[in-house]
């Protein structure tokens, strides 16, 4: 008789685990999203070359600044120089950008994947209210934990994504995460549901193939669009996302159960032998180029823990190439975001488009809800004109708008930013018209938000509670 650990995923745990597994996926969104947000991925270039030509006027052609750069760059014109700095500011700011949104989107994919995983085992996935609340929040059993932040693009906040998407356990020694199934990376964790799998759910039978989910072929996800494609130097677009790299896969058996699950863990993590931190959680800057950094079959695709050592190695790359003449290179493309702000620190309108911006971040997660009680044209209005038009046109609209907005904190000027907070939707009113009375209110104190109205005003009506029938 062999002893249970108590990272063991058996029968009796197995809605918890995949439950837990869902969680994890819910809370590497947000965190994602508001350092997104928190790049301006189109600076103003001629405004920068200006800038960056008066520092290095100011500099001097004798500083031995001026000669690192001229090597680098195979130029001593101050003009070329500044004018060559600029175009890698707006090459990386833009790369950046498609990098992490390529990110969220497998994130949303990993979501769907494991909730189609736990409908076919266990029962739908619980997705209302699950975003994480009261930040610096720490990843559900992640042993050591860490701090996870809302939190601008930093050197910092690309380390605490690496943390996350770790192939190999982290060195540090920390205080244990809550009351979980303990893991020390995410994929040893769905390993663990793995081997569950495949020791008590061999059999057909245990799978519901009945029960909704979100499936390939209708159109639900897609590997790129327009925010997961930058242009190089050259003025070369490039989509950041693989076609081969994976998509959505309905779990009727056990090989499509450990597909689906497997795919979550090499999106993230890579193949067997890619990249992973250094001694005492280094940063190694490679050349990216083994099969392992990979998660697709043709190798054109990083992982998520390659994407963001990548932009790692390459932030840290000009931040000394830009410290040389005195220049923050930070403060030429990323907002001034406050860390893990709350909607109360905000003025008063400001509050008002948290509030909404709040309510339609949490009616995605209704309406995904919905997507696991409801079939065929039902299903596809929810995702279609609900999950898709919110995610690319209002929550996206919304981020950008807000972010317009300053304040002051303590004595320094912020740009205002995504919260993220579950929306406490009341009982006995359907959310849409919520999430409609909060536009109105929101719309009177701040400009720009027209055509969100007309969005929201479209978007289908779905009930809290998963199963009851959409009202239109």
């Amino acid at each position: 008789m062999t002893t249970q650990l108590p990272g063991d995923v058996t029968p009796d745990n197995m809605e918890a685990a995949l439950q837990q597994a869902v969680e994890i996926e819910i809370a590497t969104i947000p965190v994602y999203l508001y350092t997104y947000y928190s790049l301006n991925r189109v600076p103003d270039q001629d405004a920068i070359k200006a800038y960056l030509l008066q520092r290095l006027q100011a500099v001097g052609d004798e500083s031995d600044a001026i000669g690192e750069l001229a090597a680098k760059l195979d130029t001593s014109d101050l003009d070329e120089i500044a004018q060559l700095l600029s175009a890698w500011i707006m090459v990386f700011a833009n790369k950046a950008g498609a990098l992490i949104v390529s990110v969220v989107m497998e994130e949303m994919l990993h979501m769907a994947l494991s909730s189609n995983v736990k409908q076919a085992i266990v029962g739908p996935p619980d997705l209302l209210n699950k975003s994480p609340e009261g930040w610096p929040v720490q990843l559900p059993g992640h042993t050591p934990a860490f701090d996870i932040n809302l939190a601008k693009f930093s050197l910092d906040q690309l380390y605490t994504f690496m943390e996350i998407e770790s192939p190999h356990p982290l060195g540090k020694v920390t205080a244990e995460a809550g009351e979980a199934i303990d893991y020390t990376t995410i994929g040893e964790f769905y390993g663990l549901i793995e081997e569950a799998i495949k020791q008590y759910y061999r059999d057909y039978d245990s799978y519901d193939t009945s029960a909704a989910q979100l499936v390939p072929g209708r159109g639900y996800y897609a590997q790129n669009n327009i925010n997961t494609n930058y242009y190089d130097l050259f003025h070369r677009p490039t989509f950041v996302n693989a076609e081969d790299s994976g998509d959505l896969i309905r779990v009727v058996d056990m090989d499509s159960a450990l597909a689906a699950l497997e795919e979550i863990v090499e999106q993230g993590e890579g193949n067997t032998g890619g990249s992973a931190f250094g001694p005492g959680d280094e940063v190694e800057c490679g050349a990216f180029d083994s099969p392992g950094d990979f998660d697709d079959p043709d190798h054109a695709e990083l992982a998520h823990f390659d994407k963001f050592n990548l932009l790692y190695c390459e932030y840290q790359f000009l931040q000394w190439a830009f410290g040389l003449i005195g220049v923050d290179v930070g403060s030429l493309f990323v907002y001034r975001f406050p860390e893990n702000p709350k909607t109360a620190d905000y003025p008063p309108a400001i509050q008002d488009m948290s509030r909404l911006l709040n309510a339609v971040y949490s009616y995605l997660y209704i309406m995904t809800q919905a997507c696991y009680a409801h079939q065929d044209d039902t299903q596809y209005e929810i995702f279609m004109f609900g999950i898709h038009k919110s995610m690319m046109w209002i929550l996206g609209s919304l981020c950008e708008t807000i972010r317009n907005s300053k304040y002051e904190k303590d004595g320094v000027t912020y740009a205002a930013a995504p919260t993220f907070e579950n929306w406490p939707f009341e009982q006995g009113t359907p959310p849409k018209q919520q999430i409609i009375a909060l536009y109105e209110k929101a719309a009177k104190s701040n400009s720009g938000l027209d055509n969100i109205g007309i969005r929201i005003h479209s978007l289908p009506d779905v009930p809290v509670q998963a199963g009851e029938p959409i009202l239109s």
